[in-house]
């Protein structure tokens, strides 16, 4: 049977794959990789070809069944490379004549490919961050985002004005901005109620569209499809934080999906082929739209259960922005990153609480930092020692580059910003980096403030410094946890 790679260890398909392993005794799989989605490369870093003319990967699964055994042997074997390799390979070999690795389907996921699964009861027993922080919603789908999401406010303000002028034809209007009719949405409805409501003007706020890129909304159901009301909201209510993560991830790259931020946020703010981002609220307001009688005050967005036995276990009252800090640290963490990269590439991330009262409180102040750098707040984003240099009229962004040598980031022939580290430029968060994507989506538009990009690159940097102190300690949080 020729399958869709990603049933071979996607959670969605654990069911699946389980009920197969009791239904057979030996099941022969060939990987045969090729996935582009994931910009998947063989072992040695050259290429690795689909062998059919699509995206996703593809596996060949045999079935046997000799009615001996209660569940199956799994028998896996990679093939990489080029597609005219993957076929020679196919046209000389079959199960019977080649060397299959047998794997050990642990029963947390049974996955049907080699997984490192040593320490997966250990991890599996830390609370889950989704329980930790039981409200959540992934990211908004606006089903339009060149109309209603927009770097520049007054662009993105121009362009409500002309669709509630119904002096202007709706033809016009789908020409000019290539707008079209959704299952849910209609031009001409939309520009209707649109020109009907007076409170028009008070839809516009901010989102994060990509890490560390903050743009201009337009949000409201009469133009955003699936906004995720219900818990979005509880963003737009004064000052508030969340922190965003995914339950599975699929790249050819390293797990970074994890970020704070106090905006709405789209739903392709992090990269992977499989996930979609998931917003937690740090606090949660009442609704002023309904008469909520058990919610007149903010509450925390933390589990009350676990809350209580970390405040009850060090006999000490953290507030919840401490329990987003400690978490954000060692979600942050390289360390933690590269041990449980198997798991976090699956499932939502499991997260120890060290019972070491010192420990867990210089991890919070480390949170602190971190979570303050990637909100672009605090002092020391002034003091850079990166520098926006060049000379003439030309600041559009147009063909940008990185010179290792010179640690230049230039942005077209006659500009760069000066000071640059290489692991700074290469630095990546939800598998976006970050500092060339910035500069990419805005190709053709003038670098109007270097600064911001300034603020970006010197948070990256002190990122990387923080990561070192928290990789210092780490090690020491796992070895006495909180039992919850």
């Amino acid at each position: 049977m020729i399958t869709n790679h990603s049933y071979l260890d996607n959670p969605t398909f654990r069911g699946m794959r389980q009920s197969l392993m009791k239904t057979f005794d030996e099941i022969f799989i060939l990987d045969l990789h090729g996935n582009s989605l994931k910009k998947e490369t063989a072992p040695d870093g050259g290429s690795d070809e689909n062998v059919f003319d699509i995206r996703q990967g593809v596996a060949i699964s045999l079935f046997i069944k000799h009615h001996k055994r209660s569940e199956a042997h799994i028998k896996h074997k990679d093939i990489f490379g080029f597609r005219s390799k993957k076929y020679k390979w196919l046209e000389k070999n079959n199960y019977k004549s080649t060397a299959f690795d047998e794997i050990s389907a642990k029963k947390s996921f049974y996955f049907f490919v080699p997984r490192s699964t040593g320490s997966i009861q250990y991890y599996l027993e830390w609370p889950q961050i989704i329980k930790i922080f039981p409200i959540n919603v992934t990211g908004i789908v606006t089903a339009r985002d060149n109309f209603v999401i927009d770097i520049d406010k007054g662009s993105l303000l121009r362009k409500i004005m002309q669709f509630r002028d119904l002096s202007i034809p709706d033809d016009i209007i789908r020409k000019t901005y290539n707008l079209s009719d959704t299952r849910g949405w209609s031009l001409t409805l939309a520009r209707k109620k649109l020109a009907e409501d007076p409170n028009w003007e008070n839809y516009f706020t901010n989102i994060l569209y990509r890490p560390f890129d903050v743009r201009y909304i337009y949000y409201t159901p009469i133009m955003v499809d699936w906004g995720r009301p219900e818990v979005m909201r509880n963003m737009l209510e004064g000052k508030n934080l969340s922190l965003c993560f995914m339950r599975q991830f699929s790249g050819n790259m390293p797990y970074t999906h994890v970020l704070v931020t106090n905006n709405i946020v789209d739903n392709r703010t992090f990269f992977s082929s499989k996930g979609i981002i998931q917003q937690a609220p740090l606090y949660l307001f009442p609704d002023r739209e309904q008469a909520d009688l058990f919610m007149q005050e903010k509450t925390a967005n933390i589990s009350k259960r676990i809350l209580s036995r970390i405040n009850d276990n060090f006999s000490h009252s953290f507030i919840p922005q401490d329990i987003l800090s400690y978490i954000y640290a060692v979600c942050t963490s390289n360390i933690y990153k590269e041990t449980y990269d198997e798991f976090l590439r699956i499932d939502f991330p499991r997260i120890p609480f060290t019972n070491d009262l010192e420990l867990f409180n210089e991890i919070v102040n480390i949170g602190e930092r971190l979570v303050d750098l990637h909100l672009l707040k605090g002092n020391v984003l002034e003091y850079s020692s990166i520098k926006y240099q060049g000379q003439g009229d030309d600041t559009v962004i147009g063909r940008r580059r990185y010179d290792e040598t010179t640690g230049r980031v230039y942005i077209n022939k006659d500009y760069y910003f000066e000071g640059v580290e290489p692991e700074v430029w290469e630095y990546q968060i939800g598998g976006y980096q970050v500092m060339d994507k910035y500069l990419k989506d805005r190709k053709g538009r003038r670098m109007d403030d270097p600064r911001h990009y300034i603020h970006i690159a010197t948070a990256l940097e002190k990122t990387i410094e923080i990561q070192a102190e928290i990789d210092a300690i780490y090690p020491e949080v796992e070895k006495d946890l909180i039992e919850f």
